[in-house]
């Protein structure tokens, strides 16, 4: 890639970073909170200025590049003064890593997707529980939401979501899940399954180009935003209008953008796992391993 083009494309990732995060950077200036979009930057612990810094991926010569031998998993390219990500060395010092990455990323983007979930672990995190994780109203208040909980079969799949149910609301789960089994229970129709693509692209760090992290940095936002709407609490002033899916209509709403959700992340999990051609013969010849923390 030659250098206008590759710097072309950092300017470029560098601009939507930054339109992406302003808000958020501009809040912790003044000490202000959002409770729906802040909590992209506290759950997964990933500062903003991690997503300024654009990556072309891995097999890719930057030509004129002698800045990048400054950035760590760089080596030099095969032309004089290029740059390249090294991938093996990335490779020697994370392989378990990223192989466990690979797994959960294949077994989810193979298992056939659920949308009965409706969103109910949210409410099955404030069950019975008179203080809550967020210092937001409940919408419906504390006895009709524990009412919606026990109407409804919970359906959660995602151990991450599970872990913080509450000690009544766990026992109604149609399974109890754990971090040893979380490469046989997750599946694509999963809001929060389909968030962590972003976490998945940035633990494989310079494997990933630049323009797929921001990618699925989107798509964990804009599922964010559902989670909130369809969740207990009266997130109007953050999120607008509330997913009602206590209601058939709330029910099929939740469904629809769900299913939308869900093929945007099978997508970024194909990408994802097209730019970690190295790692394939390896994995596919040894059996399963540990699970991903």
């Amino acid at each position: 890639m030659s250098r206008p083009e590759w710097q072309e494309r950092e300017h470029a990732h560098i601009a939507r970073a930054d339109a992406l995060t302003a808000g958020h950077r501009e809040r912790a200036r003044t000490g202000r909170r959002h409770p729906v979009e802040d909590f992209l930057f506290t759950y997964y612990s990933y500062k903003a200025s991690l997503l300024r810094r654009w990556h072309p991926g891995a097999g890719v010569d930057l030509a004129h590049a002698p800045e990048r031998m400054m950035w760590r998993w760089y080596r030099p390219g095969d032309a004089p003064g290029s740059a390249r990500v090294d991938d093996d060395s990335f490779r020697v010092q994370k392989g378990a890593l990223v192989e466990s990455v690979v797994r959960l990323l294949r077994a989810t983007r193979d298992r056939p997707a659920r949308f009965g979930c409706f969103g109910l672990h949210e409410w099955a995190m404030v069950y019975r529980q008179r203080e809550h994780r967020h210092p937001v109203p409940l919408r419906l208040g504390q006895d009709a939401t524990d009412a919606v909980v026990e109407a409804h079969d919970l359906r959660c799949s995602h151990f991450d979501a599970y872990r913080f149910f509450t000690t009544d609301a766990a026992p109604r789960n149609a399974r109890a899940l754990t971090r040893q089994t979380q490469s046989e229970t997750e599946q694509p129709g999963c809001l929060h399954a389909n968030m962590d693509v972003y976490k998945w692209a940035v633990k494989l760090g310079p494997l990933v180009p630049g323009e797929l992290l921001l990618d699925a940095f989107e798509l964990a936002r804009d599922i964010r935003y559902l989670d909130m709407q369809a969740s207990p609490y009266d997130m109007t002033e953050w999120a607008g209008d509330p997913v009602r899916i206590e209601t058939p209509e709330g029910k099929a709403e939740y469904v629809r953008r769900q299913r939308e959700f869900s093929e945007r992340a099978q997508e970024l999990r194909r990408r994802l796992l097209d730019a970690l051609p190295r790692v394939r013969p390896r994995i596919d010849g040894e059996r399963r391993g540990s699970p991903v923390a």
